[in-house]
C-alpha cells in the first residue's frame, strides 16, 4: 500500500470530531440526522413579461400567497401557545400589504410573479436588517415566505421541516418560525442549527416543547449527512458524530425521563427546601394571557410587553383603546400581579407614532422610555390606561420603565406612577443601571432585569448577530454579575429583582439566578413547567453556590459547567 493510500485509509477510519454550539434547550437525544427540505432556487433575472401578461402573473402571485396563507393560517389553528402566535404572524406576513403592494409594483415593471416574489422580499430584507435587533430577525420570516410562495408558483414541494417515518434530529442551516412552529416532538426529538442565538424563534419554539436544541453550530455542521447517527446534548451545546450506541440510549433515556416529569409539572415552583419561588408568563396582548393562564403554570404575568400589540398602528392609540387593551390582560389574571411594561419602542420595535427617524445606531438611540423625554405625552396618556384599567380589576398592577440610565430618570418615573397610584419599578437593562442599582431602587418598589439588552449592551455585541452569539450568551460572567449588583441592591433595600428575558427560562441558569438573590422568573408560560422541575432539585445552598462559581467563571461554558457541578454536588 502506497503512503497517501495508507494515510487515506486513516484518515478515512478517524472518528469525527464532535461539534459544539450554543445549548439553548437542555436534554439529550441521540438519532440519525435530517436535512430540511432544500429551499427553491432563487430567479434572479428573466424575460421582460408583456404588459398584456402581467396582469395574469398578478393573479398567480395572489392564488399562490392565498394558498400559502392558508396553509400557515390551518397549522396556526392546530398549535398552541407561543408557536400559534408565531404561525398566526407568519400568516399576516404573506398578506402584507406593503410586501404585496412591492410585488405589483415589481411586476408591473416586467418581472414575472417568481422575480418579483423575490425582488420585493430583497428590498424589505435590505431595510430590515438596516435597523437591525429584532428587525433583523424578522428576514427570516419574510425569505421563508418567499420561499414558499416560489415553491408553489412552480408546483414544486413546500420547502422546510420533512414529515419523518421515525423520530430524528433536524440539521438546517436556520429555522423559520413556520418550520419551527409546526414540529412533531415525537418525531422530530433533537434540532441543531448552523446559526441563530438564544432569543431566535427556533430556541423559543423548541423550549416550548422541550426538544433539545443546538443552535449556532456553525458550517461544520455541513459534515453530517442524513441518516447518521449523532447525539445532540441541549444543554453543554455539544453535537457527538459518532456516539457510542449504548451509552446514547441510556443517556437519551434519562433525558427523557425527564421530560415526562416536565410534562406533567403543575407547580408552584418550590426548592428541595421547600423555598417558594414565583414563576411568572411574558404576555403581550388579552389573547396571550388567557393562553397563559390556561397552562395553569404561571403565578402571574412578570411582563407584558405593551408596545406589541401597537406595531401596526399608524396613530397612537387613544387612553380608551389602550385601557379596553391593559384590562384584556388584568382580567385574564385577576387576583394576581401584573408587571406592565411602559412602550418599548424605537430599534427594533419601531412605531410608527413613538419612533426616531434615520437614527445612525437605533440600539442606542431614542428608545423606551427615552421617546418620553422631549414629550412625556406618549409615557403619562399610558400611565393614565393602565391605571384606569386597574380601577375595579381584580389585578395587582406593577409597572416599569424600560432603559433607564439614571438615577433622575428612575425619580422621575417613581413619581409620575405614584401620582396615578401605581406601583413603580424600572428595567435594569442598561449597565449603567445595575452600577447605580443602590441608588435607583430608593425611588422605586422593584427591579426587572431583562437579560437580553443586559446583555447586548454589556456585551457591546447585537443579540440578533449569529456571529456574535458567543458574546450574547447571557451565561457571560460580566453579566450574571450586573445581575448579581441588581439582585443584592433589592435584597438589602428589602423589595423584589425578577427576571424577565430569555434566561429566565434555561433551567440551570433559573436556578442560578436563584442563587444570585432574585426573587421571581418570568418567561413564555410553556417553559416554566422545565424551570419549575429543575429547581425543585436543588437545595437553596446548592443554587447559592452555582450562582458564585458561574459569576467567578471565566466564560460562558465554564460557567455553565461550575454551575451544573455545584448542582450535582450532594453537600448542603
Amino acid at each position: 500500500m502506497s503512503e497517501d493510500a495508507r494515510l487515506n485509509t486513516a484518515a478515512a477510519a478517524a472518528p469525527q470530531a464532535d461539534l459544539t454550539g450554543i445549548g439553548v434547550v437542555a436534554g439529550v437525544a441521540a438519532r440519525p440526522a435530517m436535512w430540511v427540505r432544500p429551499r427553491p432556487a432563487l430567479p434572479t433575472d428573466g424575460p421582460e413579461i408583456p404588459e398584456s401578461d402581467r396582469e395574469s402573473q398578478k393573479e398567480r402571485f395572489d392564488i399562490a400567497a392565498a394558498t400559502v396563507a392558508g396553509r400557515l393560517d390551518a397549522r396556526a389553528q392546530r398549535a398552541e401557545g407561543h408557536a400559534a402566535e408565531v404561525l398566526g404572524a407568519t400568516a399576516a406576513l404573506v398578506t402584507d400589504k406593503g410586501w404585496r403592494r412591492a410585488v405589483g409594483k415589481q411586476i408591473d415593471s416586467g418581472a414575472s410573479a417568481e422575480l418579483a416574489a423575490a425582488r420585493a422580499t430583497d428590498t424589505f430584507v435590505a431595510k430590515f436588517e438596516k435597523i437591525g435587533g429584532l428587525m433583523a430577525e424578522r428576514t427570516t420570516d419574510l425569505k421563508d415566505i418567499r420561499d414558499r410562495v416560489i415553491a408553489e408558483l412552480r408546483g414544486e414541494p413546500e420547502p422546510g421541516v420533512p414529515d419523518p417515518a421515525e423520530p430524528i434530529i433536524l440539521l438546517a442551516d436556520d429555522l423559520a418560525p413556520a418550520d419551527t412552529a409546526g414540529l412533531k416532538p415525537e418525531l422530530v426529538q433533537g434540532i441543531v442549527t448552523e446559526l441563530g442565538g438564544k432569543t431566535s424563534h427556533t430556541a423559543i419554539i423548541a423550549r416550548q416543547f422541550g426538544i433539545p436544541c443546538v443552535v449556532g453550530a456553525g458550517s461544520a455542521l455541513r459534515q453530517i449527512e442524513d441518516g447518521q447517527l449523532i447525539l445532540v446534548d441541549g444543554e453543554s451545546g455539544v453535537i457527538e458524530l459518532e456516539p457510542e450506541a449504548d451509552s446514547a440510549a441510556s443517556r437519551a433515556a434519562e433525558s427523557a425521563e425527564t421530560l415526562a416529569r416536565i410534562r406533567t409539572w403543575t407547580g408552584p415552583a418550590v426548592s428541595a427546601d421547600g423555598t417558594r419561588i414565583q414563576l411568572l408568563a411574558n404576555v403581550q396582548d388579552g389573547a396571550g394571557a388567557r393562553t397563559a393562564v390556561a397552562t395553569g403554570l404561571p403565578e402571574g404575568v412578570g411582563l407584558f410587553r405593551t408596545e406589541l400589540s401597537f406595531l401596526n398602528a399608524t396613530a397612537e392609540p387613544s387612553v380608551a383603546e389602550q385601557t379596553a387593551l391593559y384590562r384584556e390582560v388584568f382580567d385574564a389574571f385577576d387576583g394576581s400581579k401584573v408587571v406592565v411594561r411602559t412602550l418599548d419602542a424605537g430599534s427594533d420595535k419601531p412605531l410608527a407614532f413613538a419612533t426616531m427617524p434615520d437614527e445612525p445606531n437605533p440600539s442606542l438611540g431614542v428608545r423606551g422610555v427615552r421617546i418620553a423625554f422631549e414629550d412625556d405625552g406618549v409615557l403619562t396618556r399610558q400611565l393614565d390606561a393602565i391605571a384606569a384599567a386597574a380601577e375595579g380589576s381584580g389585578a395587582e398592577p406593577w409597572v416599569m420603565a424600560p432603559m433607564i440610565a439614571t438615577v433622575d430618570e428612575a425619580k422621575w418615573f417613581g413619581d409620575l406612577c405614584r401620582e396615578r397610584g401605581l406601583k413603580p419599578g424600572v428595567m435594569i437593562e442598561v449597565p449603567s443601571a445595575a452600577l447605580l442599582a443602590d441608588q435607583l431602587i430608593e425611588h422605586v418598589d422593584f427591579f426587572s432585569i431583562g437579560t437580553n439588552d443586559l446583555t447586548q449592551y454589556a456585551m457591546a455585541a447585537d443579540r440578533m448577530a449569529s456571529g456574535l452569539a458567543q458574546l450574547t450568551d447571557p451565561w457571560q460572567p460580566a453579566v450574571l454579575k450586573l445581575v448579581q449588583m441588581a439582585a443584592q441592591a433589592g435584597q438589602r433595600a428589602g423589595k423584589p429583582v425578577g427576571v424577565c428575558g430569555e434566561a429566565a427560562a434555561d433551567p440551570l441558569l433559573a436556578c442560578v439566578l436563584i442563587g444570585l438573590g432574585i426573587t421571581s422568573l418570568s418567561a413564555a408560560a410553556p417553559a416554566l413547567a422545565a424551570v419549575g422541575v429543575k429547581l425543585g432539585e436543588a437545595t437553596d445552598e446548592q443554587m447559592k453556590r452555582a450562582a458564585e462559581a458561574a459569576v467567578q467563571a471565566p466564560s460562558p461554558e465554564a460557567a455553565r459547567e461550575a454551575a451544573s457541578a455545584a448542582l450535582s454536588d450532594a453537600r448542603a
